[in-house]
């Protein structure tokens, strides 16, 4: 009786041992074993000078909803204004093996090793708003910021009649959206004899270092009759500023066209702001970087169309 028991018993505890191999095996233990399946899904890195600016906060929003539209992962690093960090971002998305790299550069001559180095690793590079002194650059995607330079120094010398003194609010030094909407300013108001331009100093793209920048300018050149600022956030702060000493007929031009800057043209409170459209630059460079993936030829610049907002 005993041995029958424990016969039974060996057979069912076998039974038991064979049913948890098999388990264990079709669960994957014997996974190593087994082919990968391999993906094929495109990544698209996309390097940012700063998020601390809504222009290129709908820059980025621009190329995420156009990457979500057309099915492909987007991949966004903030530089925070910072070439180092760039660099740093930028070698970190070479690393990824991204598909294609999207880069707002911080600086344009700063930029270039970095842009190498995805050109060695075979990572077509795009540029988007701000070009890039160096490197191979498949397809550059921007404003005609000469144009815009031109366009405001324009409407101040027509709203000046010819005649004043105007203060310019440069950007980063070493970017690309300084150096051109700088030269179509300045150049644009050498042909006006009786304009001259009193101060040029940067403020760095920045709301705050537009105040402070514009508060010592105000001290040294009381009498001014307008200001260029080469974005809208530096503008933005020199209206603070000309609030703060109780000024009233100092014109304000801008550039970008971002939402604070539209809702200070339309209350006075600024003249103008030339318009580009980082959105549409966002989209753009998304369905740029998919042609490119799928191997189709792309123009090596593709401009877009620049605005003149004024009050309505």
């Amino acid at each position: 009786m005993f041995s029958v028991w424990r016969k039974k018993s060996l057979w069912i505890i076998g039974l038991v041992m064979v049913s948890i191999v098999g388990l264990v095996t079709g669960c994957g233990g014997n996974k190593a074993a087994q082919p990968q399946e391999k993906s094929d899904k495109k990544v698209i890195g996309f390097s940012v000078s700063t998020l601390n600016n809504p222009f290129f906060v709908d820059l980025r929003d621009g190329a995420q909803a156009a990457a979500k539209e057309m099915g492909v992962e987007l991949i966004v690093m903030d530089a925070q204004n910072d070439t180092s960090k760039q660099m740093s971002n930028i070698e970190n998305l070479v690393q990824q093996k991204v598909s294609v790299l999207i880069v707002n550069p911080v600086d344009s001559k700063a930029i270039v090793p970095a842009i190498e180095a995805a050109n060695k690793a075979n990572i077509p590079v795009i540029t988007v708003d701000r070009s890039a002194e160096g490197g191979k650059v498949v397809s550059a995607i921007a404003s005609d910021n000469v144009a815009g330079g031109k366009m405001a120094a324009q409407l101040l010398i027509d709203k000046l009649g010819g005649k004043g003194k105007v203060v310019e609010l440069e950007g980063i030094p070493g970017s690309s959206a300084a150096n051109d909407r700088g030269k179509g300013f300045d150049d644009a108001m050498k042909a006006a004899a009786g304009i001259s331009i009193v101060a040029k100093q940067p403020a760095d793209f920045d709301r705050a270092k537009g105040m402070k920048v514009m508060e010592n300018i105000l001290q040294a050149n009381p009498e001014i009759q307008a200001v260029f600022a080469q974005n809208d956030e530096m503008a933005l702060g020199a209206v603070e500023a000309i609030k703060a000493v109780n000024r009233t007929n100092v014109l304000v031009v801008g550039f970008d066209a971002t939402a604070d800057a539209v809702t200070a043209v339309n209350s006075g409170d600024m003249l103008a702001t030339v318009a580009q459209k980082p959105k549409d630059m966002g989209k753009i460079s998304i369905e740029t970087a998919i042609k490119i993936m799928n191997g189709e030829a792309v123009a090596a610049s593709i401009p877009v169309p620049l605005e003149l907002i004024v009050k309505k």
